[in-house]
């Protein structure tokens, strides 16, 4: 373990938080096309994107904390910013790792407002939908035994009965 296994988990990670990007574009396409149909599947593919993050977090912890051990850095779970402080000064980790987290930290920032922005068109789209629920409501009513709805309008018969 070491710096270059640290690098290639942030390029993963960074990966990661492409691909987090795309699926939320992806849902704020459909919901501003009105396809509700693929909603699920949109919040769903969300979610298993999240969840590889986290799992990839947690791997990115652990190397962070073996790279500072190497480098000497007597910090418990450094976070990245503080093991960048402590790269030494005349490699290239400093470089890469500044690179990374300057990345990272533009993905998530594009990433928090995606979300922000889905989240508002849900709210609305879920707002529509039971505002129509609701107005539906008075003009249906509901059957009667004698066959007309609750304010009076009459029920079309599809099937009759022969017996």
């Amino acid at each position: 373990m070491g710096a270059s296994e640290l690098s290639a988990l942030l390029w993963q990670e960074r990966e990661l938080l492409d691909l987090l990007e795309y699926r939320l574009e992806v849902q704020r396409a459909l919901l501003t096309v009105g396809e509700s149909r693929w909603a699920q599947r949109a919040a769903d593919d969300i979610e298993a994107a999240t969840a590889q993050l986290r799992k990839l977090n947690i791997a990115r912890d652990v190397e962070v904390q073996a790279v500072a051990d190497d480098w000497k850095f007597n910090v418990v779970n450094p976070s990245l910013r503080e093991l960048i402080a402590a790269a030494p000064p005349d490699g290239p980790w400093l470089e890469i790792f500044s690179g990374h987290l300057r990345a990272m930290l533009a993905s998530i920032e594009r990433i928090g407002a995606s979300r922000a922005q889905n989240g508002r068109m849900l709210r609305e789209a879920i707002r529509h939908t039971q505002e129509t629920l609701a107005g539906s409501g008075d003009r249906a009513g509901t059957y009667t035994a004698a066959g007309t709805t609750d304010t009076g309008a009459r029920a079309a018969i599809l099937f009759e009965d022969d017996a």
